[in-house]
């Protein structure tokens, strides 16, 4: 191969590749262009591995159009990138457009169940004192549920609760959350500030008031001096918190085992305040929980040197709360997975 056959070759292939870098459909067509000619094993390289076949003072001049042929199809390739690069963006950019104007796809927003909803409100008031959440568990044996709530087997204050035994050892679902103040005795020391949220389980007729499966939130503080006005000072800053900072409050006689002295704690009627309608029975006033001092009794079961300390105890219904709250009349629709119902505390 003499010089001006390689020289013919090198400038039809300049020629032949800048041609097809400019008729180039796309830019993977031009990859594939620059790969045949300056690749590694492109045709470039297959015409100079004839140089050697030439004479020495000819082969730098082969090499100098070479490098020009190379700068050439280079610049045809870039050049047409350029372009179709630029194409492929705009049909990109045209068949990606989305119109920011129209409504995007309505998202189903869910919304926490009333019960659970009222009962973290419950702990979040208490919280702010100091009151700390325990969990306990939903079955219970019989001393825990009863004799150590100062209820032996014999005392009358069991026909109180309608019991659901699981077994001939004793074992129970449990029928308030008030066994939870024994076990929280046993697990911590004085001063003692617990929040006990739960289910609680009885063999009731059910209606529009009462059910066999229901929730309760218990409350127990422990602690050297502790006193009945502590009691009245704490319900009446969490009933301000759940129904208005005006709402009055009164404490009347009540009766509780585990509790002595023991008090129903009620607030102005939240239907009528106070001008004595059908909701709260013409007294113009609603019960929402019970409480009392821990009975001396308790206090020595879980523990505690009744001579040292003193606390008191308080217990509440969550349907109840939620019935108050959101003018709920009939607590089995919290039972009833009815989503036009639940959809109402969104």
């Amino acid at each position: 191969m003499d010089l001006a056959q390689l020289t013919s070759d090198l400038n039809a292939l300049r020629d032949r590749a800048s041609s097809a870098a400019v008729s180039a459909p796309d830019t993977a067509a031009l990859d594939v262009i620059e790969l045949d000619v300056l690749g590694k094993k492109g045709e470039l390289t297959a015409i100079l591995r004839g140089i050697g076949a030439l004479p020495a003072e000819d082969r730098p001049r082969v090499g100098a159009i070479a490098n020009e042929v190379r700068i050439a199809v280079e610049a045809a390739i870039g050049l047409a990138r350029a372009q179709l690069g630029s194409a492929e963006l705009a049909t990109r950019l045209t068949a990606e457009t989305v119109d920011v104007t129209t409504p995007g796809r309505p998202i189903r927003r869910g919304s926490l169940h009333p019960i659970v909803e009222t009962a973290r409100k419950i702990a979040d008031v208490f919280a702010q004192f100091g009151f700390v959440v325990y969990e306990g568990p939903e079955v219970e044996d019989d001393v825990t549920n009863f004799q150590m709530l100062n209820i032996p087997p014999d005392h009358p204050a069991r026909d109180l609760w309608d019991t659901l035994y699981l077994d001939m050892e004793g074992r129970l679902l449990r029928t308030h959350t008030s066994p939870g103040q024994i076990r929280v005795m046993h697990q911590e020391r004085p001063p003692i500030r617990a929040l006990l949220p739960g289910r609680c389980f009885r063999y009731e007729a059910v209606d529009a008031s009462h059910a066999s499966e229901f929730f309760q939130v218990e409350g127990l503080m422990i602690d050297e001096g502790t006193s009945m006005a502590d009691l009245k000072g704490l319900l009446d800053q969490f009933a301000h918190a759940m129904f208005g900072a005006g709402r009055a409050t009164r404490f009347r006689p009540g009766y509780y085992p585990f509790t002595e002295p023991s008090v129903a704690f009620d607030i102005l009627c939240v239907i009528c305040n106070g001008e004595k309608c059908p909701a709260c029975s013409r007294t113009g006033w609603m019960t929402i929980l019970g409480a009392g001092m821990v009975h001396p009794v308790v206090l020595r079961y879980g523990g505690i040197d009744p001579e040292r300390y003193q606390g008191f105890a308080f217990g509440m219904g969550v349907e109840r709360i939620a019935n108050l709250r959101h003018a709920v009349g009939d607590l089995r629709q919290y039972m009833e997975d009815d989503l036009r119902f639940l959809g109402a505390f969104r």
